[in-house]
């Protein structure tokens, strides 16, 4: 399992736009895929659930993913919260 604490760098954070892309990117690997705001934990491939956390930019996030492509998923999702890539 890898634990990753994260400060979202996405301009306006996870709103509906980067949550659907968000949740995209999730449900393409195996690994199960957990996000955690202030104490709410959510299944990062449940685009309510992450809608829920109401994460804006500049907002600490606790990203944990676990299963077999764990890695290739982590640093994915991680260069997508940090703003890395092109949306």
């Amino acid at each position: 399992m890898l634990i990753k604490k994260l400060i979202i760098q996405l301009p306006r954070g996870l709103q509906a736009r980067h949550t659907t892309i968000f949740v995209r990117k999730a449900s393409s690997f195996k690994s199960e895929i957990v996000v955690a705001k202030n104490g709410k934990t959510t299944n990062g491939k449940n685009i309510m659930g992450i809608m829920g956390l109401a994460v804006k930019e500049g907002d600490e996030i606790t990203l944990m993913v676990n299963g077999i492509d764990e890695k290739d998923a982590n640093e994915t999702l991680e260069e997508f919260l940090l703003n890395k890539v092109q949306i």
